[in-house]
């Protein structure tokens, strides 16, 4: 169990860049170098959390602690990848803007997402290699990454998945050998989830904090995309409660720190309590809870399923469509809001030299752009 703490703490600092740079991180950590799981399980895991609403990236990191561990794995996996976004935001929110506004942070941050466009296009490829191999799925792929460039919104993603599958189904059927399981759904996440989201409004009035935890129990709910699309849900959800210049601060905030950008929740959550640290926490555990449940109520279907003939097409089309969603997230928002000079692509090119070819390890690619940030705010 500490073993899973431990990694997933120690990316819970490196993960900058957002949720596909974290599916980066997370492959080349868990399918690379410790092979907890092949490209073909960690697919079905990342197809999974883009069809449940919550944080797809952190929904990802509790599955494969799952995997590994349970639901004691998953519970550390959850708390070590996001106990060092939460303490940043916690301190950010104790000294709002007087860090982030400053070009030495701006600086190391933007060297930080310059390496997550090299992680993100070794994710990419790599997938594409193993899921891509015929002309249907490469095809797949191509015409996903196409659909969510032209058209990107979550409704999108949902209908490229779908449509996958159901190409998939008519095309890529397989047999397999794989023992016949009895299906047996996990009731109780999905009970537990259902009294929550419709309980929880009938007696948040009566104690403010029931009342934060509500707000931010049904933001985790509805949120299908992630933690971009969380912001604007909970500035809804929130109305006047909070300061607009303290809610745009935390959205900066949120956008240039490691790990999930969920634990936007512990900053606005901060700043609403009369016990800050509590509300914080609250805030943090409400918004993220929802997802949790909802992966914990079908995982163990989604792999048992997964298996079976019947679903083998579904799942070599929907896998060859995440390629697609992960290389359109390459360009936008990971390349975007990354790369605005010669001089970025050029660090890129030679930190994407480094990882594959010298095979230098990610502590010291975080050193090396880290170190170009430093350089180009002292040149600045």
């Amino acid at each position: 169990m500490f073993t899973i703490f431990k990694t997933f703490f120690w990316l819970g600092w490196i993960s900058f860049g957002g949720p596909a740079a974290h599916i980066g991180y997370f492959r080349q950590t868990f399918v690379e170098k410790l092979q907890w799981l092949d490209d073909s399980e960690y697919a079905q895991i990342v197809a999974l959390s883009q069809f449940l609403p919550g944080p797809g990236s952190s929904q990802v990191g509790f599955a494969l602690g799952y995997k590994r561990g349970g639901l004691g794995g998953a519970c550390a996996a959850f708390v070590g990848f996001t106990m060092p976004s939460v303490l940043i935001m916690l301190v950010l929110a104790m000294v709002s803007s007087q860090v982030t506004d400053t070009a030495l942070f701006q600086n190391i941050v933007h060297g930080l997402k310059l390496l997550a466009v090299v992680v993100v296009a070794d994710a990419t490829w790599g997938m594409y290699k193993n899921f891509c191999q015929t002309k249907l799925t490469a095809g797949l792929c191509v015409a996903s990454a196409i659909a969510l460039l032209l058209v990107p919104s979550v409704t999108t993603q949902m209908l490229v998945l779908l449509t996958a599958g159901v190409i998939g189904i008519r095309f890529l059927k397989t047999s397999s050998d794989a023992p016949k399981e009895t299906f047996k759904p996990s009731f109780t996440p999905l009970v537990i989830f259902a009294v929550l989201l419709l309980g929880l409004p009938l007696i948040a009035y009566t104690v403010p904090i029931l009342g934060l935890f509500n707000d931010f129990f049904q933001a985790g709910s509805l949120v299908f995309g992630g933690g971009h699309v969380v912001l604007p849900l909970l500035e809804n959800i929130l109305g006047d409660q909070i300061n607009q210049n303290a809610f745009l601060t935390g959205y900066a905030a949120a956008q240039a720190v490691p790990g999930p950008m969920f634990t936007f929740a512990t900053y606005i959550g901060y700043q609403l309590s009369d016990t800050p640290i509590f509300g914080a926490l609250v805030a943090t555990l409400a918004i993220f809870l929802p997802g949790f449940l909802l992966l914990l109520g079908v995982l163990k279907n989604w792999q048992q399923l997964a298996t079976k003939p019947a679903v083998s097409g579904v799942v070599s089309g929907v896998n060859a469509s995440v390629v697609g969603l992960l290389l359109a997230a390459l360009y936008q928002p990971v390349f975007t809001s990354a790369v605005a000079a010669p001089i970025d692509i050029a660090l890129v090119i030679a930190g994407f030299y480094l990882l594959k070819k010298l095979n230098v390890s990610i502590l010291w690619m975080i050193v090396f752009f880290v170190g170009a940030g430093v350089v180009n705010c002292l040149n600045n």
